[in-house]
């Protein structure tokens, strides 16, 4: 069945811009990448016998329609989202007075302007937007999800009590999203090698601006800039520390001087061009002189690494991998990392491969064209300095191929 678009007006421009191409677009068929995703999105629903879904995730969004708008802002606003049925038209709720920003989206059927009920937005006047809202979701009900039972994947407290007071089941829209951005397509692969290649070059330039007397803010200042003159979008964390901030792991980067002779480590964590995820960790010494303690921190990272990137293979079982994984020095364990290996795409997906220990996923397969991350911390408790490493990975037919060519530091 055809749907007939339905846009703002549109607004001619005062003047035509010269723009320059970015990283690899013209190796990217934009119409073939952003079918294969949506069609990904509604597959996952059928599958789960469900007749559609509403995004308020601004990743989830952009996902399923490459649809960009104040993605930051819409993570802590429910002021922009989009509806996407099996059968129907996809709609997006926009943004006040933002329609034109997503009018030469061919595979948005309609945009109309979001209903908002948050405190902020609305202040007393949030329960009467909020009845506005559920009338809303009602009409495409009684349209397009007649079994009364919808995925959503962000949505506050009386929102959801409000659709259930009418009959409307709520389901959770993240297990469809995550096995949808799961297996990638050669048009997105082409976007995370484009992502990456950014991500190095902004590594390879804090690499070689790096001196003592910087704080560490000023170096992963570099990265941001990096990202954003080429197009980037993002950086999802502050994860940068040097000396003995790098033990234990997760500080965040802070107005510390960097010294001679210290370990300076980070996670770049960046959504580049294209919105896809460079998710890279690399760890320098101040001078480029490794201590031998330096050295065996280092070594044990780059084994942890090479050990479990040669376990993981098409069709191998998450469950095996983590049996056989390498073994973490018991002192060294209590500081381990989250994770030993997760989904990458447009940012961290699933699966998240935990420790022993720690639970985590075991159900799940590695499947040819995953795109994921291997990861070490290795800081001993009590340690002075700690090093993190990460590489980004294609699961080919038979192993792995390497994503992140960011070479590693000579010891």
């Amino acid at each position: 069945m055809k749907f007939k678009r339905k846009i703002a007006p549109e607004i001619k421009p005062r003047q035509n811009f010269i723009t320059k191409k970015r990283l690899r677009e013209d190796e990217i068929d934009f119409d073939k990448l952003r079918s294969y995703r949506l069609d990904r999105v509604r597959k996952e629903l059928v599958k789960n016998n469900l007749e559609a879904c509403i995004l308020f995730d601004p990743v989830n969004v952009r996902y399923a329609l490459d649809t960009v708008n104040m993605s930051v802002y819409n993570m802590h606003n429910l002021t922009r989202y989009c509806f996407v049925p099996v059968n129907g038209p996809t709609i997006l709720y926009e943004y006040f007075n933002c329609e034109i920003l997503s009018k030469h989206l061919n595979l948005i059927d309609e945009i109309r302007p979001a209903i908002t009920w948050d405190y902020f937005s609305n202040g007393d006047q949030a329960n009467l937007q909020l009845s506005k809202w559920i009338n809303e979701v009602k009409d495409l009900s009684n349209n397009y999800f007649k079994s009364k039972k919808i995925a959503i994947d962000v949505l506050n407290g009386p929102a959801v009590a409000a659709l259930n007071k009418e009959g409307i089941e709520v389901v959770d829209a993240k297990l469809i999203l995550e096995q949808a951005r799961l297996i990638k397509s050669p048009d997105e692969l082409t976007c995370m090698k484009a992502a990456i290649e950014v991500a190095e070059k902004g590594v390879s330039k804090m690499r070689s601006d790096l001196k003592p007397g910087m704080t560490e803010d000023e170096l992963w200042s570099i990265l941001h800039k990096t990202n954003i003159e080429n197009g980037g979008e993002w950086i999802e964390c502050r994860i940068l520390s040097s000396g003995e901030r790098t033990n234990p792991w997760m500080q965040e980067s802070s107005n510390k001087v960097i010294q001679q002779g210290e370990i300076v480590a980070f996670d770049t964590d960046m959504v580049g061009p294209y919105g896809y995820c460079a998710d890279i960790s690399r760890a320098f010494v101040v001078g480029n002189k490794f201590n031998d303690e330096q050295k065996k921190l280092y070594s044990m990272a780059m084994e942890q690494i090479d050990f479990n990137s040669r376990l993981i293979k098409n069709g191998v079982n998450f469950r095996e991998f983590t049996e056989k994984s390498w073994v973490l020095p018991k002192e060294y364990y209590p500081n381990r990392y989250s994770v030993m290996v997760h989904g990458i795409g447009l940012c961290d997906e699933w699966p998240a491969i935990r420790y022993p220990t720690d639970g985590g996923e075991r159900g799940g397969t590695f499947q040819k064209n995953m795109t994921i991350t291997v990861e070490s911390y290795i800081g001993k408790v009590g340690g002075k300095e700690g090093v993190k490493l990460e590489q980004q990975y294609l699961i080919g037919e038979n192993g792995l191929e390497l994503m992140s060519h960011h070479p590693l530091e000579d010891i």
